[in-house]
Order: C-alpha cells, then sequence, then structure tokens
C-alpha cells in the first residue's frame, strides 16, 4: 500500500482539509511537514464542523499524528488548539499526537516583528496572517531559532538567547520597540515547557518505523503550490517550501516515501491577500463564486479573491510537485452557470505564455486567454458517482485533465466528507 502526499496545487484554500480526513480514516499516521498555524483546515465530521489551523487533520479521526520538523510552531497556540478540540470531544493526547524535537519555535516578538512590517510596508504589503511564521523561518536558516528540544534545557539557553536577542534587538530598535525581555522570555518558556514536553519525540524514528512496517503514511500539506517560496508567485508566498517534495525533508524520511502525490484543486480559483491573479473576477459573477463557495479564510477571516480556473497555473504545479493526481474540490459552486471559462494561456504585451513568467511585474501584466466551456443547470451537489453528474459537467472535468496534463482521482461535490467521487484510490497505487 502506497503513502500519500496531499499538497494544494493553488493558492491554498483548496479544501485540503476534507480530503485529508477523507484519507485519514485510511491511514495509520497523518503528519505535517510545514508551514505553521497560518495554516486553515475545515472538517465537517456529521453535525460537528472543527477547525484546525496547526494540528494534523488525522487527530480527530484518532488516527496516530505527526507535526514534523518542517513546521514551526507557536507553543501558545498549541495549548489553546488542543484544548479546543479537547472541549469538542476529541482525545489528543502523547500517545496519538508527536512534536519533532527540532521543530523551530514561535516566540512572541516573531509576531510583534510580521505586524510591524506589515504596517510599514505600505503598498508592498505581503498580506502576511501576522503570526509571525516568516520571522520564525528566518531565525531558523539564520541558526538563531529556539527549537522545542531546547524547552528541555532552557538552563542552557544563554548563548542561543545573546544570538537571537542581538538580532531582533536591533531590528526593534529600528521599529523604536523595546528590547526583548529576557526575562520574561524565559519566565513564558518555562511555563509553557511542561505543557509541550510529553509529545516531544524523535519523530523521523516514528515515521521510519511506520514506514519499514508497511504501514500507510499520510503526508498533510499546508498552504499552496503557488505560495511556495521557491516555486511561487515570490515576494507574494509563504514562508517555507509546499512542493510535494517536502514531506521528505520537512519529516525525515527519504525523498522515495512520499508515494502517491495528490493535488487538490477548487474548480475555480481562490487567493487570499496580495499578489498576482490573472483570472480574478472583480465584477458580479466573482461575488457569485465567493458567496457560493463561501470565500473567507479559515484562519484569518479574509474575504478570498475568486476567479476562473486557471489550467497554466495548475500544469505548473503539478510538473514541481510531481502530481500523480488530482481531487477537484467544490464542483458544486459552478452549477447553474451558463457559460465557465478556462485560462490556457496567457498574453504579456505581444507575446503569449503557456507559463506564469517568475518576475512579479511580468505576473502582474499577464492577461488570460480563455476557453469558453457550456455550463450545466443541474445540481452537482452531493453527487458520489459518475452517474449523478450532469454530461457538461463531466466535459468540464475531463477538459481540465486534458489542459493540466494529469488525471482526476477525486471530486468532491459539498464539504461533507461522504459527498466524494472516487475515480482512483490513491491508497492502493
Amino acid at each position: 500500500m502506497a503513502n500519500v502526499t496531499v499538497i494544494g496545487a493553488q493558492w491554498g484554500d483548496e479544501g485540503k482539509g476534507k480530503i485529508v480526513d477523507w484519507l485519514s480514516e485510511r491511514a495509520d499516521v497523518v503528519a505535517r511537514f510545514q508551514g505553521g498555524h497560518n495554516a486553515g483546515h475545515t472538517l465537517v465530521v456529521g453535525d460537528k464542523v472543527y477547525k484546525l489551523s496547526l494540528l494534523p487533520s488525522g487527530i480527530v479521526r484518532g488516527t496516530l499524528s505527526v507535526i514534523g520538523n518542517g513546521v514551526v510552531l507557536d507553543p501558545w497556540h498549541f495549548r489553546d488548539e488542543v484544548a479546543k478540540l479537547k472541549g469538542q470531544g476529541v482525545d489528543i493526547t502523547p500517545d496519538n499526537l508527536q512534536i519533532a524535537e527540532t521543530c523551530p519555535l514561535i516566540l512572541p516578538f516573531h509576531r510583534d516583528l510580521d505586524g510591524l512590517r506589515e504596517d510599514a510596508s505600505g503598498a508592498g504589503k505581503i498580506g502576511t496572517t501576522r503570526r509571525g511564521i516568516g520571522p520564525a523561518y528566518e531565525d531558523k536558516v539564520g541558526r538563531r531559532a529556539i527549537r522545542v528540544c531546547d524547552l528541555a534545557h532552557l538552563d542552557d539557553l544563554g548563548p542561543q538567547l545573546d544570538r537571537l536577542t542581538a538580532h531582533h534587538d536591533a531590528l526593534r530598535a529600528g521599529f523604536n520597540e523595546a528590547p526583548i525581555d529576557r526575562d520574561r522570555l524565559m519566565a513564558e518558556l518555562r511555563e509553557i515547557a511542561s505543557f509541550i514536553l510529553p509529545f516531544v519525540k524523535p519523530v523521523w524514528l516514528t515515521l521510519n518505523k511506520a514506514k519499514a512496517e508497511g504501514k500507510r503514511i499520510l503526508f498533510e500539506g499546508a498552504q499552496g503550490t503557488l505560495l511556495d517560496i521557491d516555486h511561487g508567485t515570490y515576494p507574494f508566498v509563504t514562508s517555507s517550501n509546499t512542493v510535494a517534495g517536502t514531506a521528505a525533508s520537512g519529516t525525515g524520511l527519504g525523498p522515495s516515501a512520499a508515494g502517491f502525490v495528490l493535488g487538490i484543486v477548487k474548480a475555480y480559483t481562490t487567493r487570499v491577500g496580495s499578489g498576482p491573479f490573472p483570472t480574478e473576477l472583480e465584477d458580479a459573477t466573482g461575488q457569485r463564486l465567493g458567496e457560493r463557495g463561501h470565500e473567507f479564510g479559515t484562519v484569518t477571516g479574509r474575504k478570498r479573491r475568486c476567479g476562473w480556473f486557471d489550467a497554466v497555473l495548475v500544469r505548473q504545479s503539478v510538473a514541481v510537485s510531481g502530481v500523480t493526481g488530482i481531487a477537484l474540490t467544490k464542483l458544486d459552486v459552478l452549477d447553474g452557470f451558463d457559460t465557465l471559462k478556462i485560462c490556457t494561456g496567457y498574453r504579456i504585451g505581444d507575446q503569449t505564455y503557456d507559463y506564469l513568467p517568475a518576475h512579479a511585474q511580468d505576473q502582474a501584466k499577464a492577461e488570460p486567454i480563455y476557453e469558453d466551456i457550456e455550463g450545466w443547470q443541474d445540481t452537482t451537489a452531493g453527487a458520489r458517482s459518475w452517474a449523478e453528474l450532469p454530461a457538461q459537467a463531466i466535459k468540464y472535468i475531463r477538459r481540465i485533465e486534458e489542459l493540466i496534463g494529469c488525471p482526476v482521482t477525486l471530486v468532491s461535490t459539498s464539504p461533507e466528507r461522504e459527498d466524494t467521487i472516487l475515480v482512483r484510490d490513491p491508497f492502493a497505487d
């Protein structure tokens, strides 16, 4: 049985939560491998709605859940999210949830810096969640981060704090902020350490043992490929690598462990925050998509920008993440449109492109080249088989497959986990 890596193949918010929940019931382990609590996953299980932003989605099902070393961890948010889920009846213990020893911590001054930079950036705002994700990753690669394993050795933290405060105090001075209060920080770390440490494990050992035993591992990505720090619409991206290859480096497994790569794709396109969006619709059609799709961010509550399906960008995501199959979500949002449009290329000046150029100015000038597709009037909501789909909806799906060069593996037709059409079982490959 194959492992499965789930990634977003657009700008995030593709509906990964439902798909991961649907798959996690059949997995033995679910592992997060990048990002932090800037991710937002909504799970609908029966009459309960769970909103997760840091914990792996498998925790709701009681599946062994792992937060890998590629994740940046806000320990106070972790405690709050655990408490919230426990309040909803979810059992969370060190037996079913593990945190990698080497996760960098998101600390209060990371959140401060994130907000200060955004406020000072004017037209150059990235549109971050202001949760300290970027500054925490900066400290990781700058070799000055405090990591989860340091919580067990706080008395030895002096040299690391010297490096950390030397960097951040200079930045804070530039914003007329007081230096970091080291005594307060140490007190906060001592207070939270007792809650975090029981969950801390060498998760690379846990996962390699699971792999050796032939257990099914589900790697859960956050954000989307187009927000990848290398392959996304830079600089309007997140601070981690969101592509499927990160499943290996972000958990401590070799690259062969990724298995079947399932790219989650909406039947249209959305984006939160700043940055280029060639197919964006700032008209009644865009508003209709947003209202029907309930397009508001799980984490931030921000309204998502909406537009037609962009086959060019999804084709790029398929290539850079090695996507095996696509899970197409929110097909039902397109019910009732007379005509649908799919972007098949771009026009920038007097040139046409079958990919999105790397430079932000070129991306901002990209005009979509559309292909019109006849819509359908019958409903797809709740469909669980091809036979329940209108003929034109099937034609739309088949045309997407042709344009992105990748088969559709699953089709989601509502937020309910059972309203899913299974074309190919990712765990069976």
